[in-house]
């Protein structure tokens, strides 16, 4: 079984840089994409279903602006929009496809970069999806949350570590957050149980040559249950082209989908 995220930035942005064409040879079983910034009236036929797939969505209410979807090859049993808050279900922050015992969540934690306000609602989708992680952990499904957390879990994990302790994305509260979804709730970060090295990053500003130097950031993960992240066997970010801001990040899991 073959997972990506990518997030889109743009979703008309990514097609028109040829990720509907990339996405398509790939051979994924299920693609999660995240910052879709479009209404239902902007999406074409091939953004809804591509060739081979289908889009479950769940887009914000504001336009140009945030939005999840996840594409996949099979019918799910069952897709679920939103997770309970209606702050954050109207920004189109989390659907998810139930396929047998396995759910996979295409999921887009806020980012407080913009500033306080944005910080706040941040904390906010932290604090009320806590308790959804803890319940999802216990109720005997496997689970992949796909997506981009937009923290940074430790030091290894962004280039100039030392100089963001400040800022969103690397605050000492954020980074504690998701060591307590690994250490207490027992969610596995994927990508690490495959790759211990340095400099695997999936994002990169738009400023300072970042991409050039590879001053990066790693904030998209999949964060699985213990059961499927045991069955993770491949890794991978794609960075041989480039459809946004973001890498996509390609996980094989040994398992029948």
């Amino acid at each position: 079984m073959r997972i990506i995220t990518l997030n889109l930035n743009g979703i008309r942005s990514a097609a028109a840089k040829g990720f509907f064409d990339w996405m398509r040879r790939q051979n994924a079983d299920v693609v999660c994409v995240q910052e879709v910034k479009a209404q239902e009236g902007d999406l074409t036929d091939a953004m809804r279903a591509p060739k081979g797939y289908r889009g479950y969505f769940s887009l914000a209410e504001k336009k140009g602006y945030a939005g999840v979807a996840l594409y996949a090859r099979r019918e799910p049993d069952k897709v679920r929009a939103g997770f309970g808050s209606r702050e954050h279900d109207d920004e189109g922050r989390y659907v998810q496809a139930d396929f047998g015992k396995l759910s996979i969540v295409s999921l887009y934690l806020p980012s407080g970069s913009a500033g306080p306000h944005r910080q706040e609602s941040k904390y906010r989708f932290m604090d009320h999806f806590l308790p959804i992680l803890k319940k999802l952990g216990n109720d005997g499904r496997e689970y992949i949350l796909c997506g981009d957390w937009n923290i940074a879990h430790k030091e290894i994990d962004l280039k100039n570590w030392k100089s963001n302790q400040k800022n969103s994305g690397f605050l000492p509260e954020e980074r504690a957050w998701l060591t307590k979804v690994f250490d207490d709730l027992g969610w596995v970060d994927v990508f690490r149980t495959l790759n211990a090295k340095p400099e695997q990053y999936t994002w990169w500003s738009h400023r300072g040559r970042a991409w050039d130097k590879n001053v990066g950031w790693r904030i998209d993960y999949h964060i699985a249950t213990p059961g499927i992240a045991k069955k993770a066997v491949k890794e991978r970010i794609y960075k041989d082209k480039r459809f946004s801001d973001h890498a996509p990040l390609i996980i094989d899991y040994d398992f029948e989908f």
